[in-house]
C-alpha cells in the first residue's frame, strides 16, 4: 500500500520508498526523499524558487530508461504550481515551478533530476545569471576544470563580475553569476566572447566549440546553456549516476587546491555537514541585489 503524508497541508501518495534506485551505494527512493526533504530543501526551494522546471526523470534508477520532460506529467495535482513558457513549436506552453516544501516532495517522488532556466517566470528570456559549463574531454577530469575556471573568475572579476561554483554532480564545473536582469542573447554573446578568449589564451586546455573530436584533453567551456530555451541542473539536485552525486556548491579554496577528481565529487550524505560547516554557498545568486550589468561581449 502507498503511504500517504501529509506536507504543507497537502496530501501526497509516496511510492515504492524501498526501491534502490543507486545500487552502487544501495541508496532507496525513500533515502532520496529524506534528501530532499530533511537535507537541503531550505537551498533547493531557493534556487528553483520562480523557475520554470525541466526535468530528467530516472525512476527506475541511473541504468534503467532516462527521458527528459517539460511539460507537466499526467496526473499532477491541480495545486502545483504551471507557468507560461513560450516554446519555439507553439505560441506558449506551461511548466512546473516549484514553489514550496510539498511540490518539491511532490516532484521528487517522480525521482527527478532538476533543471532550471536562468531566468525566472513572468520574465521568459531576461536573465538574472550566467552560467558556464566546464566539461571535460578524456583524459582531462574536473582538475583541469578548476584551472579553467580560476581563468574565467579573474577575467569576470576584470569585468566587475563575482563567479561562484559549483560540481555538475557528473564530470565537471559549473560557473554561476549573478547578473542584472539582461535578454539572453546578450549574456550568451557576452558568454561567448570569453570562452572564446580563453580558447585563444589557453590553446592547450580550452575548446569553445562543441565538436567532440576537438575536445579530448581539453575543457569544453559551454557557454551555450545561457540560450533562453537552455537550462542547468539546479544547485543541490542529485544526479542520474552511478551514485547519488549531488550538483553541489564548492569553495573557490576547494577549486584552488583540487588535485584528483574524486576532490570535488560529493555524495547525498555529504551535504549535510557541508551545509552545517559552509551554510548555502550560492545564497548571493538568490539576492537581486547581487547582480551586476553585463559587459558588451567586444
Amino acid at each position: 500500500m502507498t503511504p500517504i503524508t501529509e506536507v504543507e497541508g497537502r496530501r501526497l501518495a509516496l511510492s515504492n520508498l524501498d526501491k534502490v534506485l543507486y545500487p552502487a551505494t544501495g541508496t532507496t527512493k525513500g533515502e532520496v526523499l529524506h534528501y530532499y526533504a530533511a537535507t537541503v530543501a531550505g537551498p533547493l526551494l531557493a534556487h528553483l524558487r520562480d523557475r520554470p522546471l525541466s526535468f530528467l526523470r530516472y525512476p527506475d534508477g541511473p541504468d534503467g530508461q532516462l527521458f527528459f520532460t517539460k511539460n507537466p506529467p499526467p496526473g499532477t495535482p491541480s495545486w502545483v504550481r504551471t507557468a507560461p513558457v513560450p516554446h519555439h513549436e507553439k505560441e506558449s506552453a506551461r511548466q512546473i515551478v516549484v514553489d514550496g516544501l510539498a511540490s518539491l516532495m511532490w516532484a521528487a517522488n517522480l525521482v527527478v533530476e532538476f533543471h532550471t532556466p536562468q531566468w525566472r517566470a513572468g520574465a521568459p528570456g531576461t536573465a538574472d545569471r550566467m552560467v558556464f559549463d566546464l566539461d571535460p574531454g578524456a583524459p582531462a577530469t574536473v582538475v583541469e576544470c578548476c584551472r579553467v575556471a580560476l581563468w574565467l573568475r579573474e577575467h569576470l572579476a576584470a569585468d566587475g563580475l563575482e563567479a561562484y561554483g559549483k560540481t555538475s554532480g557528473s564530470k565537471g564545473l559549473h560557473l554561476l553569476v549573478p547578473v542584472e536582469p539582461t535578454p539572453s542573447a546578450r549574456v550568451s554573446a557576452y558568454a561567448k566572447a570569453l570562452a572564446v578568449r580563453a580558447e585563444r589564451e589557453l590553446p592547450e586546455l580550452v575548446v569553445h566549440r562543441m565538436r567532440r573530436a576537438l575536445r579530448p584533453g581539453k575543457v569544453f567551456v559551454d557557454f551555450s546553456q545561457n540560450a533562453a530555451a537552455k537550462t542547468t541542473a539546479t544547485p543541490y539536485t542529485l544526479r542520474a549516476r552511478a551514485e547519488p552525486t549531488v550538483s553541489a556548491p564548492v569553495t573557490w579554496a576547494e577549486i584552488e587546491e583540487c588535485r584528483d577528481a574524486r576532490d570535488l565529487v560529493f555524495l547525498a550524505g555529504d551535504m549535510a555537514g557541508r551545509l552545517a560547516l559552509h551554510g548555502d554557498l550560492l545564497a548571493p545568486l538568490t539576492d537581486a541585489d547581487r547582480g551586476r550589468p553585463v559587459p558588451d561581449a567586444g
